[in-house]
C-alpha cells in the first residue's frame, strides 16, 4: 500500500529487515548501500502501530561496521526484543510505521542551559548505568522531564549526580 510516497532508503531497510526476519527468521544482508549507510553512527529504530509505539531499540554509538548493519540489527531487535512489547507477528506487518534516527556523537554538557528537549537527545550516566532519550518526543517538553525519564530508564535515583551528554539526530 505504501508506494504512493517514496520511502527513504534507511526506513525501507528497517522495514525490509523486520519483514524478512518475521516471515523467514532470517537476518537480511544489506546491499546497494547509499553513501550515508556506509558511515558509522549510533542508530535507533522506532516502530509504531496505529500511531502507538510498538518497539524502539538502538545503539548509543556504533557497534557494527556501518549504519546499514546497525539499522538491520536494531530494527529486528525493536520488532522482537523490546522487553516492553510482545514480538511483532506477521499479521501486523502491514500496520507498522518505521522511523530511523541517526545519532551524532554524544558531547558532554556542563550545564542544563545547553540542553533543549526538542533539538537535542540526552544521555545521563552514573557509573555503568546509562539512560537515553531521543529528542523531539511528543510528550517531553522540558529539560527536567527529559532528565527524569533518562534517570528512570537507567535505574538512577532522582537525586543521584549524573554526567549529561547531548546529541542530535537525523530522523527519517
Amino acid at each position: 500500500m505504501g508506494d504512493e510516497n517514496k520511502v527513504h532508503p534507511l526506513v525501507k531497510l528497517a522495514q525490509d529487515a523486520v519483514e524478512t526476519y518475521v516471515k523467514k527468521r532470517e537476518v537480511m544482508e544489506p546491499n546497494e548501500l547509499t553513501g550515508e549507510m556506509k558511515e558509522r553512527a549510533g542508530v535507533f529504530v522506532s516502530i509504531k502501530k496505529h500511531g502507538e509505539l510498538r518497539g524502539c531499540i538502538g545503539t548509543f554509538e556504533p557497534t557494527r561496521q556501518d549504519i546499514a548493519h546497525e539499522i538491520v540489527a536494531n530494527a529486528i531487535n525493536a520488532a522482537t526484543g523490546d522487553p516492553r512489547f510482545d514480538p511483532v507477528v506477521a499479521d501486523e506487518l502491514e500496520d507498522l510505521d518505521y522511523s530511523v534516527d541517526i545519532l551524532t556523537s554524544p558531547e558532554p554538557v556542563q550545564s542544563r542551559d545547553e540542553l533543549d528537549p526538542i533539538r537535542y537527545g540526552l544521555i545521563v550516566e552514573s557509573g555503568m548505568r546509562k539512560g537515553l532519550l531521543l529528542p523531539d518526543l511528543y510528550s517531553v517538553n522540558t529539560v527536567d522531564e527529559q532528565i527524569r525519564i533518562c534517570k528512570m530508564k537507567a535505574g538512577i535515583a532522582y537525586d543521584e549526580p549524573v554526567n549529561l551528554y547531548r546529541f542530535q539526530v537525523r530522523r527519517y
